[in-house]
């Protein structure tokens, strides 16, 4: 257990350099070779990047921004800064420069400490803009030797300066961390903004060291387990498992070389716990459907039948539920195999604990990882309650819900549905903007979470959708989006889905194809294409995408409440849906309100009859510059089913 005096995470980094010094803390791959540090020498690391800061200025209250990849470095500078009583306010790598702007300058950010060369000149494009910013921080120097910026320091410079000044002023650094509170602001952590401009939710050391030692505890986690640290450092999730856990337990948190090598390296690591939403699971299986579409005819036989058997025992086997000693003989020739070799080939060897959070994970996708033997389990949390609310026992998960309240958590549903809660990581509410903190907030600490839920019988939770999201058809028939969305999002070569129906007679959706599977699939069909545009237009596209649509309403047909949602028409957009378009979030939460402006005149060609529609949309590429993507987009009518009875 941790101490109770061990009340910030500074405080508990000293501590893990004194009991666990020699244990390995952090690692990162770098020119292909993984680099490692032990709690000593993390502890050394960040006391002389806090000394460097000290020495440039930085004061007690002021704003960090952190902008980059995942790096050693970066997480240094998150407990640097709390060290010196000042507050990491980590950003999205990817954020355009306006998205960027908003957070410094509402943020009122002081210090900025950025990855590389890109980071520094998009933060440089906008300084003018930051009035508040005054000096930024680099760690990869490549491309910035004759950047003639007198605000602009390297990291390793910066912390040249921490160890000179720490020379002159011994004892500084467990000085300054000792002044820290566990109700101190900890960190500023900006929401989406799913339906509007971001909101800074501020976390204290209290919000997220209780509620992270309540989930180390509810699922054994120790110093013995490793993770991946590839997501990105201003969600939430990321701050929580991979900065604040690893802080409390101890463990060690392992950092690939790139965005693109995170795989690869996910199986070099093989790590014991994983933490991944919904887009990585799918992701995963789409690569291993893709592979197996290119399998020899024998191996996907191979393949189905042991895949089928795992289904109805592997799920049983993994929760120590009764099995068969023939199924269990078979299910371990299964793992001989397929599941072993595919578990390895995913990096999944070592796997204990899985989950996924953010958004709803589709149940066909949950069960086949579940079948795998990958401890995968539903975690539902959010921003504003420092992630932990509800977990999923490891005996008893359901792809339908998320588990009963955690420890400590208090949850109830008002008469609308929406899911209220109280917990220790309850937010210490919006920066600078009161009025959202008094709508989301009540005085007794309850918080209007925004989702749609209902209890089962026995507490689990099910969360059904946001609140402001569920509608109904016309006839009455409740349609949740997201549900349906996930279930298109299953098939290999749907990447992303938005679906229709509030209101509406019927369900339609736009469907966005996964441009590499399907890339892999037309090379096989000896189908020549030029591109994104090209490829999503075609006829035997379209065909393809409509047989996936339609088993998706065979499945919905099997379940008479469900059946009235089957999808009527689709049609495939020319582009893919673009944080950097606002059409979604950095994390890939579809941005209604923008899609139903943005696209108005398609949504309504998919009810009045229209066979082809136009489109014309302004898209922003790599570079910040923008252009205009026209295309003509065909709609397709699909088959839909008879419900079956509720006898059977």
């Amino acid at each position: 257990m941790v101490a109770s005096d061990l009340d910030t995470f500074p405080k508990l980094l000293m501590n893990n350099a004194k009991v666990r010094g020699g244990k390995d803390a952090m690692r990162e791959k770098d020119l292909g070779i993984w680099q490692t540090w032990t709690w000593s020498e993390v502890l050394e690391e960040v006391s002389a990047l806090a000394g460097g800061f000290k020495a440039l200025g930085l004061q007690r209250g002021d704003r960090v921004a952190i902008i980059g990849d995942n790096r050693p470095q970066l997480y240094w500078t998150v407990a640097a800064a709390q060290a010196m009583g000042a507050v990491p306010v980590p950003l999205y790598q990817d954020s355009v420069g306006e998205e960027m702007q908003y957070v410094l300058n509402h943020a009122e950010v002081r210090f900025a400490v950025v990855e590389n060369q890109e980071q520094v000149d998009k933060v440089l494009d906008i300084k003018d803009e930051v009035p508040s910013l005054e000096v930024m921080v680099y760690d990869d120097p490549r491309g910035l030797r004759n950047y003639d910026v007198p605000f602009l320091h390297q990291l390793a410079a910066v912390q040249e300066k921490g160890r000179e000044y720490a020379r002159q002023h011994s004892g500084f650094f467990e000085q300054e961390a000792a002044q820290g509170k566990g109700e101190d602001l900890s960190v500023i952590v900006y929401t989406s903004g799913t339906t509007g401009r971001p909101k800074g939710v501020m976390l204290s050391y209290d919000n997220l060291i209780e509620s992270g030692k309540l989930a180390i505890k509810f699922d054994n986690i120790t110093e013995q387990d490793e993770t991946l640290a590839y997501l990105p450092m201003a969600w939430v999730g990321d701050h929580f498992i991979t900065y604040g856990e690893s802080m409390i337990a101890g463990f060690c948190i392992n950092c690939p070389e790139s965005p693109e090598t995170v795989l690869t390296d996910l199986r070099e690591i093989g790590p014991t716990y994983f933490f991944a939403p919904p887009r990585i699971w799918e992701n995963l299986i789409t690569s291993v459907m893709v592979r197996m579409e290119n399998a020899s005819r024998i191996k996907r036989a191979v393949f189905n039948h042991f895949m089928k058997l795992s289904r109805t025992v592997g799920v049983r086997l993994l929760e120590g539920k009764p099995v068969s000693v023939t199924e269990r003989l078979h299910y371990a020739l299964g793992n001989v195999l397929v599941y072993g070799p595919l578990r390895n080939v995913l990096g999944f060897s070592r796997i204990r604990l899985a989950y996924t959070a953010g958004e709803a994970l589709g149940p066909d996708i949950f069960d086949f990882f579940r079948a795998l033997g990958v401890n995968l389990k539903q975690l539902y949390g959010q921003t504003e309650c420092s992630v932990y609310l509800c977990l999923q026992k490891d005996d008893d998960v359901r792809p339908d819900t998320v588990g009963p309240p955690g420890e400590g958590v208090e949850i109830r549903l008002d008469e609308r549905g929406e899911v209220l809660y109280r917990s220790p990581g309850v937010f210490m509410g919006y920066y600078k903007n009161e009025e959202a903190t008094r709508d989301t907030k009540t005085e007794d600490g309850w918080v209007y979470s925004g989702d749609a839920g209902m209890f089962t019988e026995d507490g689990h939770l099910r969360i059904i959708d946001r609140a402001k999201d569920v509608g109904r058809l016309n006839d009455g028939t409740l349609f949740s989006p997201k549900f349906v969305e996930n279930k298109l999002k299953f098939h290999p070569h749907i990447k992303e889905a938005v679906a229709f129906g509030h209101e509406r007679d019927y369900v339609t959706a736009f469907i966005n194809i996964d441009f590499e599977a399907l890339s892999n699939w037309a090379e096989r069909q000896n189908i020549s294409f030029t591109g994104y545009v090209d490829l999503a237009s075609r006829k035997e596209t379209y065909e393809l995408i409509k047989e996936e649509v339609e088993a998706v309403n065979r499945d919905l047909s099997e379940d008479p409440e469900l059946a009235p949602i089957q999808i009527r028409r689709f049609l495939i957009l020319h582009k893919e849906l673009d944080p950097d378009d606002g059409e979604i979030t950095r994390t890939r939460k579809v941005r209604r309100r923008v899609i139903a402006e943005r696209y108005g005149p398609q949504i309504e060609a998919l009810y009045d009859g229209s066979d082809q529609v136009d489109i014309e949309v302004q898209v922003t590429y790599e570079d910040g510059g923008t252009g205009m993507l026209r295309a003509n987009l065909q709609l397709l009518d699909t088959e839909t089913y008879q419900p079956l009875s509720k006898a059977g």
